[in-house]
């Protein structure tokens, strides 16, 4: 559990509006229904459009539907939060219309992770806003979230925390295990949408400390995106990169791969790169701030501290 300091005004109170949106894959009714009944016992009000769900090939809803939805809630005046349902695919769709558009004037929290990797890389390095990679609404109203999780995620959102501590991080290669420390944003999020934005408009360089995790991939597919994002000078501007849970993808024979070509790839750089964030599609989902101050100390008993982001009321 992190450990958090106090400050007065938390990014969400009782009455805040939060706008619910399905930007990639949709979930089932239950699982909507209890989302949304979890926003409730946190005294927020979830805004739901009617046609949330809807008819398509593959996504929650068409294409122009999923962007009017997006569009309407980080546009809306007396909302204070965006919290994507579920993740899957589809956000890349609609991303295109997305940067077309002027950003707000006035900037909100966007919360979700895996395919909203893409939405946080525009938000974060296009718009210049703050946001979450944390938990989905989906998985939110189940009754298998750890209350350690749940309380970390009161703490970031409604309590008034300044900050979350990530401890005892891995260092995986020389310039990790160098007692230093360095100061930056983070961003990042899912390494296959990563590789998605590759060679399209949202493609921007990054700067700072990149964070990654994954799913299902195995170990040579996790070793071809990294390689890829090295050629294509992803990884040029970086000070430091951390990992968070990288699950499944077993070979044929069981074994997996993933965490020996991590390190390999870590001990290829001159930056350092660590491991050990609780956060991705693992059993336990740490909320990471991704585009605010992170000051990553290096060395033995490696630690990452992330600040949380004030939005003004």
């Amino acid at each position: 559990m992190a450990e958090v300091t106090r400050m007065p005004q938390p990014l969400l109170a009782p009455g805040d509006v939060v706008d619910v949106i399905a930007p990639g894959f949709r979930c089932t009714a239950e699982q909507l229904e209890h989302g949304i009944a979890f926003l409730k016992r946190a005294g927020l009000v979830p805004r739901v459009p009617q046609d949330l769900f809807g008819e398509d090939l593959l996504c929650a809803n068409t294409d122009a539907i999923r962007f009017r939805q997006l569009r309407k809630a980080l546009y809306a005046r007396d909302s204070r939060a965006v919290w994507c349902v579920r993740g899957g695919y589809g956000a890349i769709r609609i991303i295109e219309r997305l940067q077309a558009l002027q950003p707000p004037r006035r900037p909100k929290l966007l919360i979700g992770y895996s395919d909203a990797t893409t939405l946080h890389q525009l938000l974060n390095l296009f718009w210049g806003w703050p946001s979450l990679h944390g938990p989905l609404l989906d998985r939110l109203g189940s009754v298998d979230v750890r209350e350690e999780e749940r309380a970390e995620l009161a703490a970031v959102l409604f309590g008034g925390a300044r900050q979350t501590l990530f401890a005892d991080l891995v260092p995986l290669n020389a310039a990790a295990r160098r007692r230093q420390t360095l100061t930056s944003r983070l961003t990042g999020g899912n390494l296959t949408v990563l590789q998605s934005t590759l060679g399209t408009a949202l493609q921007r360089r990054p700067s700072g400390m990149l964070f990654l995790e994954d799913i299902g991939e195995r170990g040579y597919r996790i070793d071809r995106i990294l390689e890829q994002l090295r050629q294509a000078g992803v990884l040029r501007n970086l000070k430091a990169i951390l990992l968070g849970t990288f699950i499944g993808g077993a070979e044929a024979d069981r074994s997996n791969l993933g965490p020996a070509v991590l390190e390999r790839f870590a001990q290829s750089l001159s930056i350092p790169v660590l491991a050990g964030i609780d956060a991705g599609h693992g059993a336990y989902q740490r909320p990471v701030f991704l585009h605010t101050r992170a000051e990553l100390r290096c060395g033995a008993g490696a630690q990452l501290i992330v600040q949380v982001p004030t939005f003004g009321r």
